[in-house]
């Protein structure tokens, strides 16, 4: 026959009798739930009287599990514990933070994702959601709490702090290095030109940095992420401007090689920034800072102030 109690006994006198039960002293159990010994055990004898059996032997110096008692400690033991589990994990959450960010889809990918190991080491209480669909941020929205946008001149109504000019250098695989060598400026004649769609004067503007004619090259392959461009750079389509503080580790690893030593400077600057009122965060002001150490080394003195 199925016993049905009239009111299931207080939680708390499950985890008295489990303490007490997996000690098998209700002074040590008193001690962990800073309570006192008979507190601990008035809750166990409430726990018998609801469920009708005795679970404890109780001797001079000692007490011992009866089967009842062992049975019990077996099926409870491990939900009480779940139940520890579940209620700290809640806990943990109540106490999180998450920081949403707009990054530009190259910034993101080259810049930021391989040092953001740092970041969260740093701030584990901070969750990170990133946003890169659109590849030219030009105004903070509403759902970010701090973005970096890539723009003329820093956004006004907002937390500003600038970042780095955009500047872009020639590149191409290492397999075609030594035919550039060899041609100089002549290799537009001989390579295709890759160009970004959102910079479709870039090399007219590059060569007249350079000091060249604008270049006529063997075919132009228009693309419209920086991705895309410097990927197709890297796979030997042709010869692309990609900007210099973004593919360090291009470089770096061979997959780009820097052709000529013109650096075109760009209007472009980038800026992270955030509203005024989210700017006093600890997470955002955390974020804030931690972009700032790392993009100092792409500032140039020579930059047009802002």
């Amino acid at each position: 026959m199925l016993l049905r109690l009239s009111r299931p006994p207080p939680l708390r006198n499950l985890r008295a009798f489990c303490v007490a039960a997996h000690h098998r002293s209700f002074k040590t159990a008193a001690d962990e739930l800073h309570l006192t010994p008979s507190a601990v055990s008035h809750q166990i004898k409430e726990l018998e009287d609801a469920l009708g059996v005795r679970l404890f032997e109780r001797k001079t110096r000692a007490v011992a599990l009866t089967g009842t008692g062992h049975s019990l400690l077996d099926e409870v033991g491990p939900l009480l514990e779940a139940l520890d589990r579940s209620l700290a994990r809640i806990a943990r959450r109540s106490h999180r933070t998450t920081l949403r960010l707009l990054l530009p889809p190259f910034f993101a990918s080259e810049l930021f994702v391989p040092r953001m190991a740092e970041f969260c080491s740093l701030h584990p209480d901070i969750d990170i959601h990133i946003d890169t669909h659109d590849p030219r941020p030009l105004a903070h929205p509403p759902t970010a709490d701090l973005s970096v946008l890539l723009a003329e001149a820093p956004p006004s109504g907002l937390k500003v702090t600038r970042l780095f000019s955009l500047s872009l250098v020639a590149a191409c695989a290492k397999e075609h290095v030594a035919s550039i060598a060899r041609s100089g400026g002549g290799v537009f004649a001989e390579m295709a030109l890759i160009v970004h769609k959102s910079r479709p004067f870039a090399w007219n503007s590059w060569a007249e940095e350079a000091g060249l004619e604008a270049p006529e090259p063997k075919n132009v392959i228009e693309l419209d992420t920086m991705f895309a461009v410097v990927r197709a750079a890297e796979r030997g389509v042709g010869v692309a401007l990609v900007p210099e503080a973004l593919c360090g580790a291009w470089f770096d690893s061979g997959s780009l090689v820097r052709i000529f030593p013109i650096e075109l400077s760009t209007a472009d600057s980038y800026y992270v920034v955030s509203r005024a009122k989210d700017a006093e965060r600890p997470e955002v002001s955390a974020m804030t800072q931690w972009v700032r150490s790392h993009c100092t080394q792409f500032a140039h003195t020579s930059a047009p102030p802002h």
